[in-house]
């Protein structure tokens, strides 16, 4: 954006090696909002789909780092959490639209900028496009045979990780779903702090690794775990009815942590009656 004629330059655009602070976030985190929801259709669900890819791939990168643990429960947690890490680092920095990261939009939407229409937009496109995301690297995944590394171990991590998404009950889902948002927007609100490539992973791989080590649920990334687990396990091992209930309820979380203890906190603390301007 260039300098309005005879004006400073915008105090978000001067070089500066420190992170941006929190009421810049927010107002960062803001104009973003406003730019997802006029992004066009088609762009939207490209890269919507590169998101469920991406998600997928994180989760496949931690399905095979955890498969045959040899350092004990929480080492092995700790381990695939940074390898999951990798998805939401390919989100930020290649470019990419997922659902819950979008969550974030409700600071626009509480501020005015944008309207409910347009922030249920972005969202349906973006839950669509994970989902084909996933769907297909899931069919992939099946075709390159993953499932068989380790003589088979990591087909069994699959079933394993699946089936006990499956019966996880309702309630343990929803709140899991919760919290694990709160995380990953966090994480990308940290990584929006940021100033360098170095400074936004940075920022992305502790609440990510934190939420994958303490078994929190994210929707997206169940959009690979749970279809790529029915594929590989016999048939009824993961039971569909549990499936579909811990997409729908965990989905639900996702969009509460995110859009309600994230966006809505932040935009009540640095937004709420101009405050970003300094209003008030």
């Amino acid at each position: 954006m260039p300098n309005p004629p005879g004006g400073s330059p915008d105090p978000l655009l001067r070089a500066s090696p420190d992170a941006h602070p929190p009421r810049e976030i927010a107002r960062l985190v803001e104009g973003l909002g406003v730019a997802k929801a006029r992004t066009d259709t088609v762009t939207f669900l490209v890269l919507a789909v590169l998101a469920g890819a991406f998600i997928s791939m994180g989760a496949l990168f931690f399905a095979v780092v955890t498969t045959g643990p040899v350092l004990g429960f929480g080492l092995t947690r700790l381990v695939g959490g940074l390898c999951f890490s990798l998805g939401l680092v390919l989100v930020v920095i290649a470019g990419a639209e997922l659902f819950t990261g979008n969550n974030l939009m409700a600071i626009a939407w509480a501020d005015g900028r944008i309207g409910t229409g347009a922030i249920l937009r972005s969202w349906v496109l973006a839950y669509a496009g994970n989902v084909a995301g996933c769907l297909a690297t899931v069919a992939l995944v099946a075709w390159a045979d993953v499932a068989a590394l380790g003589d088979g171990a990591v087909g069994a991590t699959a079933v394993q990780v699946a089936a006990a998404k499956a019966v996880l009950p309702a309630g343990a889902a929803f709140a899991r779903g919760v919290l694990c948002n709160a995380l990953v927007c966090l994480a990308v609100w940290l990584a929006m702090a940021g100033r360098s490539v170095t400074d936004k992973v940075l920022g992305i791989v502790f609440p990510i690794t934190a939420f994958v080590a303490m078994g929190l649920e994210h929707s997206i990334a169940n959009w690979f775990f749970l279809p790529w687990g029915m594929v590989v396990a016999e048939p009824g091992a993961v039971p569909l009815a549990g499936v579909a209930r811990n997409l729908a309820v965990v989905t639900a979380g996702n969009l509460l942590g995110g859009s309600v203890l994230v966006a809505g906190v932040y935009w009540a603390a640095y937004l709420r009656g101009g405050r970003a301007q300094g209003e008030g």
